[in-house]
């Protein structure tokens, strides 16, 4: 099978070379090395690579591009052509259509046969058209909530934000509510507030371990590198067998250049997460 050279690969995805070499770093891609340790890429490793790119433009984090990644390499055939695949995300999902087929790629379904936006455009106004009879009939927390996280699937990021907000004038102890608000927040970039949100969900349950682990992200997203690696810490003392927490850990301490505690936090990391190196 033939093998890409870096330049070759960029030339082809109209990627840079040291995007390439920056995607194979974070190993979106496992390729092989030459002699002099160069990297050679597949072709599967092409259609990887060009999937890291859409990925990357639509805004997720390395985190749930490894993830993605991970999966799609699972599930694509050796050899796939470059032209017969598309990944996009859609709300909160990463989804791959070939021809007239889409499917999700980290749950392996098969989603019915039209395009991803138009999704949206069919569930989104069934949404919406029973808002305003739910707003009517919701008196509770829990069925705003219900709203919130309705308005949320469907990606009605506004709606959702509203509906989050109701909840917690409702009960200010939501915890969910505010780690949900905070994570639709964080996306958007507001750090301050979402980093608020998760504090507060910590205090009102200091046990929450996704409550921990998102403040260490939206710490960790502004550059808050110490007290990021504290959180993490803090949330495997809750849940030590979250492997996004000892993923995050491992790359952190690796660009600390500590080379002992990242192999621990990575192997940690490959046992929990079912990672397979196949770079042989």
């Amino acid at each position: 099978m033939r093998a890409y050279t870096t330049r070759e690969a960029a030339e082809l995805l109209g990627i840079s070379p040291s995007q390439i070499r920056s995607f194979a770093r974070q190993q979106f891609v496992l390729p092989i090395r030459a002699a002099r340790g160069h990297f050679r890429f597949s072709f599967q490793d092409l259609v990887l690579l060009r999937t890291a790119k859409e990925l990357v433009l639509a805004g997720l984090d390395s985190r749930r591009i490894w993830r993605a990644l991970r999966t799609l390499q699972d599930q694509l055939p050796t050899g796939r052509p470059l032209s017969s695949v598309k990944v996009l995300t859609q709300a909160d999902q990463v989804l791959v259509r070939e021809h007239n087929t889409v499917w999700e790629v980290e749950s392996g379904q098969t989603i019915l046969d039209f395009k991803i936006d138009e999704l949206a455009e069919k569930v989104a106004p069934l949404v919406k058209a029973s808002a305003p009879i739910a707003r009517q009939q919701a008196t509770t927390s829990d069925e705003w909530f219900e709203i919130a996280l309705e308005f949320d699937q469907v990606g009605e990021k506004e709606d959702a934000l509203a509906a989050y907000r109701e909840t917690l004038s409702l009960d200010s102890t939501h915890v969910n509510a505010r780690i949900n608000l905070g994570r639709l927040l964080h996306n958007e970039r507001s750090y301050q507030q979402a980093e608020n949100l998760y504090r507060e969900a910590l205090k009102i349950d200091p046990t929450n371990s996704i409550a921990a682990f998102n403040l260490g992200v939206v710490l960790e997203d502004q550059s808050s590198i110490h007290e990021a690696i504290e959180l993490y810490l803090h949330t495997l003392s809750l849940d030590p067998e979250l492997p996004d927490v000892h993923y995050n850990l491992a790359r952190l301490y690796e660009n600390q250049g500590n080379q002992k505690a990242a192999i621990r936090h990575f192997s940690k990391f490959k046992l929990l997460s079912g990672y397979r190196d196949n770079q042989t």
